[in-house]
C-alpha cells in the first residue's frame, strides 16, 4: 500500500441530501462472503449511481478481516453483545453481515436504486433490516433539538472519520449504526427548560448551558472526552412512530464504543436523554476504502 491515503467512500460526506435508505443484510445459507463482497462492489458500477444517488458499503467487521486480512483497523469488532448500564439499561446488539447506506436528492431515485441493490443480492444475502429516512426542519432531530452540533467541518471531517495512511484500513471508516425510538408524549410533556436539561443545551439555538446537569446528553457525550466522531444521523419513522437513525463515522471503535458506555451508564451516570428514547438496534461496520471495495468487483477496472 502506497503512502498515501487511499480514496474513501465519498458518500460519507456527501451532505444535503433529502432522502436515505439503510438495508442491513445477511449471508443467506450456503452463500459465501466473497460473493457478497463481489456483489456489493458491482453495485458501485455507473447503473445504480446514476439520479444523484451515493451508495455507502459497509461489512460486517469480521467477515471484512476474513477476507482482507491486514486492511482491517486492529482490534474492530461487531456489536455482538449489547451495552448494560449499571442500572440495567440495555443498549441491543443486533449485527448483520453488510449495510448499504442510500442517500439521494428524492426518494423515488432512492426506492428505486433500492430495489436494484436488493434484488442483485437476493441469491446472496436477505435484507435483516430496512429503515428509511428524511430531514426535519434542515438540521434538527424530531426531539426539536438542532442535530449534530459539534460535528466538524467537511475540511475536518475526513481526519475524524477516515483511518489515517500507512494504518490498517487507512482510508475505510468505522461506522456505528443504531436505531432509537422516541417516547413521544413523555417528551412533549416536559417542560421546555426541563428538555433544555436533558439536552444540555437551548432548543431554539443550540447554545451550551452553563449550569448543565452530569446527566445531560451533551456531558455523557462529550468529544472532548472521548474522542471525536462524524455524525450523520437522520429522522425516521412515521407521524406515530418515529426516531433517530445514529450514523456515527470514527476513526476508530474507541470513541464510539466510548460515548455508548458512558450515555448507558456504565461507571457513572446515564444519559438523562435515553429516558425518552429507546435504542432499537445497534451494529457496526467496517467501511473500506473505495479501491479496496473495487479490488473484489467483477470487473475491477470499470466504474
Amino acid at each position: 500500500m502506497s503512502g498515501s491515503q487511499p480514496v474513501p467512500q465519498l458518500g460519507i460526506f456527501a451532505l444535503g441530501t433529502a432522502s436515505h435508505a439503510y438495508l442491513e443484510f445477511d449471508l443467506v445459507a450456503g452463500a459465501e462472503e466473497r460473493q457478497l463482497v463481489s456483489a456489493l462492489a458491482d453495485l458501485r458500477e455507473p447503473r445504480t449511481t446514476i439520479g444523484g444517488v451515493n451508495l455507502v458499503i459497509g461489512l460486517r467487521p469480521e467477515l471484512w478481516r476474513r477476507l482482507q486480512g491486514d486492511d482491517t483497523p486492529e482490534q474492530l469488532a461487531g456489536f455482538d453483545r449489547p451495552v448494560v448500564g449499571d442500572d440495567g439499561f440495555t443498549m441491543p446488539a443486533t449485527q448483520h453481515d453488510a449495510v448499504l447506506w442510500l442517500a439521494g436528492s428524492a426518494y423515488d431515485v432512492v426506492f428505486d436504486t433500492s430495489r436494484e441493490a436488493i434484488g442483485a443480492l437476493g441469491e446472496i444475502a436477505r435484507v435483516a433490516d430496512e429503515v428509511s429516512s428524511w430531514p426535519y426542519r434542515h438540521d434538527r432531530d424530531l426531539t426539536g433539538f438542532i442535530d449534530g452540533t459539534e460535528n466538524p467541518s467537511l475540511a475536518e471531517a475526513p481526519e475524524v472519520a477516515l483511518v489515517a495512511g500507512g494504518e490498517p484500513g487507512a482510508g475505510g471508516s468505522v461506522l456505528l449504526l443504531q436505531r432509537w425510538s422516541h417516547d413521544v408524549e413523555a417528551w412533549e410533556a416536559l417542560s421546555r427548560e426541563r428538555q433544555e436539561q436533558v439536552m444540555g443545551r437551548t432548543k431554539d439555538d443550540s447554545t451550551e448551558l452553563q449550569d448543565k446537569p452530569d446527566t445531560s446528553h451533551v456531558t455523557r457525550n462529550d468529544q472532548d472526552d472521548f474522542g471525536h466522531v462524524f455524525r450523520r444521523n437522520m429522522p425516521y419513522g412515521t407521524v406515530t412512530d418515529h426516531g433517530t437513525m445514529f450514523v456515527g463515522f470514527a476513526s476508530s471503535q474507541a470513541p464510539l464504543h466510548r460515548m455508548l458506555q458512558s450515555m448507558a451508564g456504565v461507571g457513572g451516570p446515564r444519559d438523562a436523554l435515553t429516558h425518552y428514547t429507546t435504542p432499537l438496534t445497534g451494529a457496526y461496520y467496517f467501511v473500506p476504502a473505495l479501491s479496496l471495495i473495487r479490488g473484489f468487483a467483477s470487473d475491477p477496472e470499470a466504474g
